[in-house]
């Protein structure tokens, strides 16, 4: 009688070295470890970076800031994460957060990513994804830190745009004296200058109550390092964030 013969088991593989496997490309930028986030206290503001994939245009026009504004607003406040500050470049976005916990940023931060796609997408009829890669996220422990975290993101355009005349204002451009307005500096007051001499932070404010369904786009701070910490060194609405902070 013969011998019966064993047959090898096949498992279904993913993966491997059919085309197109693995996570999608994302240009060839280094991105995010996907590593498990350090324990945050809820003591530490953090700034977060969110990138756009390439192919998005620029997020700046007032069409597509309108809706980024909304999500933002409606995102601001939830699962024990607090949006702070904001602003809003061509391909990426800065944000100032603070956060119970890690699973409180991570929970709102994924909110937070869902709202703004969905107005991405909205505004310029498409489907897919949005963002490159998943949030990089850096906490600031130290008044120093929180303060030259609060000046990059509040003046993050003069550093991706020169100086110009008023004659030549766009929304890529923000010319001496005035903030950006695809920002939340509106809604700073720690500008060395005169809040009077801060100019275009009323009208802004304004229009936002006007046309919004909340009061304002960001929350007041809690900590202790956004509330004072960060207040001992100052700056100025026309001064240009370095590329080391």
């Amino acid at each position: 009688m013969a011998r019966a013969r064993q047959l090898a088991l096949e498992f279904r593989t993913w993966g491997g070295q059919r085309t197109g496997a693995g996570r999608p490309s994302n240009g060839g930028k280094p991105g995010v470890p996907h590593l498990r986030r350090p324990a945050l206290s809820r003591h530490h503001p953090v700034h977060v970076t969110l990138r756009i994939v390439a192919g998005v245009p620029s997020l700046r026009t007032w069409a597509r800031f309108r809706k980024l504004r909304l999500a933002l607003a409606h995102g601001q406040q939830r699962f024990g994460f607090r949006l702070i500050h904001f602003s809003v470049q061509s391909n990426h976005l800065h944000l100032i957060a603070e956060a119970r916990d890690r699973q409180a940023l991570s929970r709102g931060m994924q909110g937070l990513s869902v709202r703004l796609a969905r107005a991405v997408n909205r505004t310029l009829g498409r489907r897919g994804r949005v963002f490159a890669d998943r949030y990089h996220a850096r906490a600031l422990k130290t008044p120093r830190a929180a303060h030259f975290a609060l000046r990059y993101v509040l003046l993050n355009a003069r550093k991706h745009a020169p100086r110009t005349s008023h004659a030549q204002s766009s929304p890529d451009t923000v010319v001496p004296g005035f903030i950006d307005s695809r920002s939340s500096a509106p809604w700073f007051d720690g500008f060395q200058r005169p809040s009077a001499l801060v100019f275009g932070a009323r009208e802004i404010r304004a229009d936002w109550r006007a046309t919004a369904e909340i009061a304002a786009p960001v929350v007041a701070p809690r900590t202790w390092l956004l509330r004072r910490g960060s207040r001992r060194y100052g700056f100025d609405i026309d001064d240009t964030p370095g590329d080391g902070h």
